[in-house]
């Protein structure tokens, strides 16, 4: 198998862990598969640089005399807001000779102002999200997963979720083995899939100012079974079903109905994760009252069923 080329990019302000987790998961591969991966890190010039957090790093070389990657990884953090000019053009002539161009958290912004991400979907850290799509229109932002693949480009979202990343490309390049053998070192899931949003629905959704808006919200994600409809959920707070319905929205960012769907879809998620239950007992449970009902919202949200939701992303039995 050739060895395979990973060159970091390094800059001032750039946040630690966007560069230490993939790292520490791509040599974990290579210990694990030796000949496989060859890390390397680079700055402008080849000289150190400091971290968001006041960390200094010292990269192997300048960017000029770097090896030509088979993977670029381009980090994120405080220093892509006004990157060195010189860095982005580094970025623009090196960027398409990479077979693999891959970005973590804020990175994607450094690929965008490289001209890198036009007409792909990508996704970025949440907060800048919005950010990314309003400066680059051609760039299509999805803001709610934690990674995206389209084609050779890979973006990721905030911190930890370049590990995910990281993890995805050593499964698909040498086998779910490797993989899960890195993520047992690290002490993290191989499970967390590219889809997966990067809040769940109670983090997605502001926190109600009002006490019975609040204690609804608690209720739909301890009764995701229960009758969970406007008229019902209104009767608990106390209001009319149109004011509840107005008050609900303007609390927390999202109309009932759309909160309960994202609540049920993540129990849903997790029983077919973490439990042997049956599908059809799994829907009842989530609220979805039939298989058919439960396996329409997959299809709808997620692009798979739920029996391809668990073959894929319940862990293998530990022997």
């Amino acid at each position: 198998m050739a060895q395979r080329t990973l060159l970091v990019v390094l800059f001032d302000g750039v946040q630690s862990l966007d560069v230490t987790g993939p790292v520490e998961v791509f040599s974990g591969a290579e210990r694990h598969s030796p000949g496989t991966y060859r890390v390397r890190t680079a700055s402008l010039d080849g000289g150190p640089v400091r971290t968001s957090s006041g960390l200094t790093l010292v990269p192997d070389g300048s960017l000029t005399r770097a090896p030509e990657p088979h993977t670029l990884l381009v980090p994120g953090g405080e220093g892509t807001r006004r990157p060195d000019p010189r860095l982005v053009e580094w970025l623009r002539s090196a960027g398409p000779r990479a077979r693999r161009l891959v970005s973590v958290c804020t990175g994607a912004i450094l690929l965008a102002r490289a001209g890198l991400l036009d007409g792909r979907r990508v996704t970025t850290h949440w907060a800048y999200c919005e950010t990314l799509a309003r400066q680059h229109p051609a760039v299509e932002v999805d803001p709610d997963p934690i990674f995206v693949r389209d084609g050779d480009v890979a973006t990721s979202a905030g911190v930890t979720a370049g590990i995910d990343l990281a993890l995805a490309l050593v499964e698909e390049d040498l086998g779910r083995d490797a993989a899960l053998t890195v993520a047992r070192h690290l002490v993290v899931f191989l499970r967390r899939p590219g889809n997966q949003a990067q809040f769940s629905a109670q983090l997605a959704a502001q926190t109600a100012r009002r006490e019975p808006l609040r204690d609804v919200q608690q209720w739909i994600t301890e009764h995701p079974a229960g009758d969970l409809s406007v008229e019902s959920l209104a009767a608990r707070a106390a209001l009319s079903p149109r004011h509840f319905a107005r008050a609900f929205q303007a609390e927390t960012g999202m109309p009932p109905g759309r909160y309960v769907d994202r609540v049920r879809l993540e129990h849903a998620r997790r029983l077919l994760e973490d439990t042997a239950d049956g599908i059809e007992e799994i829907s009842r449970a989530s609220g979805y009252g039939t298989p058919e009902a439960m396996r329409r919202a997959f299809l709808r949200t997620l692009g798979a069923s739920p029996a391809e939701y668990r073959r894929r992303f319940r862990p293998a039995p530990v022997t």
